[in-house]
């Protein structure tokens, strides 16, 4: 009989713990899966060039690293960036999530994925650069998911310098 109650006792346990496990892996596939809607929102805004629905994606503690520019550590700056790459002749960007990792706390996230961008050069010459990107997503104290951490660069080699050393 004591064998019997043990080995039930084990069985409710093991079920638990199965239980659990897949309620954990559920909630991550749903955070997931709402990041990566997200990230395409996100996208698409910067897409339609609306520069306060871009920067509305960040927290108000972000850092945003663009290529070849100082980092942008306040909501000003941070608008200002955007608000030069997104109102340039030709701008126009668009990137895509492949990959979502979704820490076990459930409260913070890294999207990577790849982004492709046109912008006039120098010259006044149409240019496209394309790259990747890793954002930093944390759960606010609201529920809502805000980008505390952004940096993207080119896959293209940089310009070649008119500089002689």
């Amino acid at each position: 009989m004591k064998t019997k109650l043990i080995l039930s006792g084990c069985a409710a346990l093991f079920a638990l713990t199965v239980a659990g496990t897949v309620s954990a892996a559920d909630t991550k596939s749903a955070i997931e899966k709402a990041l990566r809607d997200l990230d395409a929102k996100w996208s698409a805004a910067a897409g339609a060039k609306d520069v306060d629905k871009t920067v509305s994606y960040y927290a108000a503690d972000a850092i945003v690293m663009p290529p070849n520019a100082s980092s942008a550590t306040t909501k000003e700056a941070i608008r200002s960036a955007w608000k030069e790459m997104l109102t340039s002749p030709g701008a126009a960007i668009s990137w895509k999530a492949t990959k979502v990792e979704v820490a076990n706390s459930g409260d913070l996230a890294c999207v990577s994925g790849t982004y492709e961008q046109l912008m006039t050069d120098a010259s006044g010459k149409p240019a496209k650069d394309r790259g990747k990107y890793v954002e930093i997503f944390k759960k606010q104290t609201d529920g809502t998911w805000k980008v505390i951490v952004d940096i993207w660069n080119s896959d293209l080699p940089a310009p070649a310098s008119s500089e002689k050393k």
